[in-house]
């Protein structure tokens, strides 16, 4: 869905409630849980893993609106505070009330509990809020595609992007099962980790939006990068408790930060009349790596008994995934529009 998504998002200029209750009626929250006999599965016996068919992520919906991009002109803080922080908040205390929920009901319970106050909280705000008011203006000409694809930076940041979602993915779906079997935590204790996670992500997401204000964004989006291949070795093998958890808290920093550069970098190479299609060929291929890595490292750790292989790997793709960075140019060149016909007389 992530193409034709991007694709829609360029031609309609209204929609946005309607496509936010769409994505609400499509969100599902995982709740925390003992750990499975098999190592790497979830509840049901498949591996936890980020499925290309989701389709586009909610968070990323008001940036590929090109009425909401046009009013905020793609800066990194314009969309950061309410977005941002209903966002994370939310999925900060989710860890904590999902191990009290499954404590009292059981995880099957707990699922249909936070599958329930997701529909009776999301909803209503998506359903109920108010469409802005449309503005008049002329439709700019749509631009071509195969400049864009034709360009070595289209390259490099789809890498990046690749290599760094791919590293924070395989990170995240492993870490409950990593803290729970290798390191022995508690649930709660488990629970406070991941909560730390996104109380960083919260920062994370403010200050490199309001960097990405001050600074060329590849420089911000190469230390985002450069956060989450250093956080992660800390993050997996730190000695202690307090270390572990100043490791979480930074990591989410890196983790804020990671989903909100990408398609403020890709405005700033290839500019807004391309924005939604490129980001659609950006987030299928995220995807896809946010799939296949969790179920590798999983793999990984069922083999050797060990989820230390797994992690290694995972800070090599964030390392690669900061080299792809440092390979983009500063800003891309303009594409030109597509030439428009005469009009008939």
């Amino acid at each position: 869905m992530d193409p034709p998504g991007g694709h829609l998002g360029e031609r309609v200029q209204q929609g946005g409630r309607r496509s936010g209750v769409r994505l609400c009626r499509r969100r599902r929250h995982r709740p925390l849980r003992p750990p499975p006999a098999h190592a790497g599965r979830n509840p049901h016996g498949r591996p936890r893993a980020r499925g290309p068919g989701r389709g586009p992520r909610a968070r990323d919906l008001l940036l590929l609106l090109p009425a909401e991009r046009a009013r905020l002109r793609v800066r990194g803080t314009a969309a950061q505070p309410g977005h941002a922080l209903g966002l994370v908040v939310g999925g900060a205390l989710v860890p904590l009330i999902a191990n009290a929920l499954t404590q009292a009901l059981g995880w099957r319970g707990a699922l249909r509990a936070l599958g329930i106050a997701m529909i009776a909280i999301a909803f209503p705000a998506a359903f109920f809020v108010r469409e802005p008011p449309a503005v008049a203006t002329t439709a700019a000409a749509r631009a071509p595609l195969g400049p864009v694809l034709r360009q070595p930076a289209f390259y490099f940041l789809a890498l990046a992007s690749i290599c760094s979602i791919g590293a924070v993915g395989g990170t995240m779906q492993n870490l409950k099962l990593y803290l729970s079997l290798d390191r022995g935590l508690t649930q709660g204790q488990a629970a406070r980790i991941l909560s730390l996670i996104l109380v960083g992500s919260i920062v994370g997401r403010i200050l490199m939006g309001w960097l990405a204000d001050r600074w060329p964004k590849k420089h911000v989006m190469l230390l985002i990068y450069a956060i989450v291949a250093a956080t992660i070795p800390l993050l997996a093998f730190s000695p202690t408790l307090a270390m572990m958890q100043m490791a979480a808290l930074l990591f989410g920093v890196g983790l804020g930060g990671d989903y909100m550069i990408i398609p403020l970098m890709a405005a700033e190479l290839f500019g807004l009349r391309v924005l939604g299609r490129v980001m659609g060929i950006v987030l299928t291929a995220d995807s896809v790596s946010e799939s296949v890595l969790p179920m590798a490292v999983a793999t990984m750790r069922d083999h050797l008994a060990t989820y230390r292989p797994g992690f290694l790997l995972l800070v090599g793709l964030a390392a690669v995934g900061a080299a792809g960075v440092a390979m983009l140019p500063r800003r891309g060149s303009a594409i030109p529009a597509a030439s428009a016909r005469p009009a008939s007389h």
